[in-house]
């Protein structure tokens, strides 16, 4: 059975039952203008088919609820015509149903007259083109050059050429050139700043250098001390008594 005011409703304006929906339009907390009635009537549809028996109580119920909802819907789109309505005199309002009366009447008839032709000549087709036996018009080709056509041809025959990454490798110098370095210099002085060795090298020779100085560092060669953060770094032999005023943290 159908219970149409449990009805869900996913619709631009409003998305929940249909009971909500009804509560909310006579409490003029949703403007009717913005509800797709068709939208609801399409719902009721899939809904009513998913039954297996026609529930014709369902279905009154619910042609009752839409027709209201359509006659509101109407009388919000035309508020100002339903307001001089209500002011007319009798006898301009019956003047003014008779004008109704005499155009809905020829409106009928158009839609008579219309229907009658769709019957007696409905069996007709247009072609909508040239007549079969028409002459073609000729359409004449631009002027030819061979020679430019032959040439493209050969310029999309040529294998393109090779484009070179060079630019693009990166050289890493072996770890064990810095390392042979870093011990020379150890050799000939008991420390020395690691930023002062490195003037004049790229960043990714600075970069294998740090690693070369990390391997000395972790085999117990050498030991790293930096007074501050983003301070210069001192390396020293392990033999070499350590000044105090550079053992503020040791990396």
């Amino acid at each position: 059975m159908i219970v149409v005011r449990e009805l869900e409703l996913d619709l631009d304006a409003f998305e929940g039952p249909f009971d909500l929906l009804l509560t909310l339009v006579l409490k003029d907390e949703l403007e009717l203008r913005e509800v797709d009635v068709a939208g609801i009537v399409l719902a009721f549809l899939d809904r009513l088919s998913d039954q297996e028996l026609l529930d014709l109580e369902a279905c009154g119920e619910f042609l009752v609820l839409i027709s209201a909802l359509l006659e509101l819907k109407a009388r919000g789109l035309f508020p100002e015509e339903a307001a001089e309505l209500l002011e007319l005199e009798p006898e301009a309002a019956a003047e003014e149903l008779a004008r109704r009366l005499a155009e809905y009447r020829r409106m009928k008839e158009a839609a008579g007259w219309l229907r009658d032709r769709l019957d007696t000549e409905g069996d007709r087709y247009f072609r909508l083109g040239p007549a079969p036996l028409a002459p073609k018009a000729e359409q004449p080709l631009a002027p030819q050059q061979p020679e430019r056509l032959a040439q493209v041809l050969r310029l999309l025959a040529t294998e393109p050429p090779q484009v070179s990454l060079a630019h693009m490798a990166l050289r890493f110098p072996p770890v064990g050139q810095f390392l042979e370095r870093f011990r020379a210099v150890l050799k000939r002085r008991s420390r020395f700043d690691f930023d002062q060795e490195m003037t004049g090298l790229s960043r990714v020779e600075q970069a294998v250098a740090f690693l070369a100085l990390l391997e000395l560092r972790r085999n117990g060669e050498v030991a790293i001390e930096q007074s501050a953060p983003f301070a210069p770094i001192r390396i020293s032999r392990n033999d070499v008594e350590r000044e105090d005023s550079w053992t503020l943290r040791s990396a």
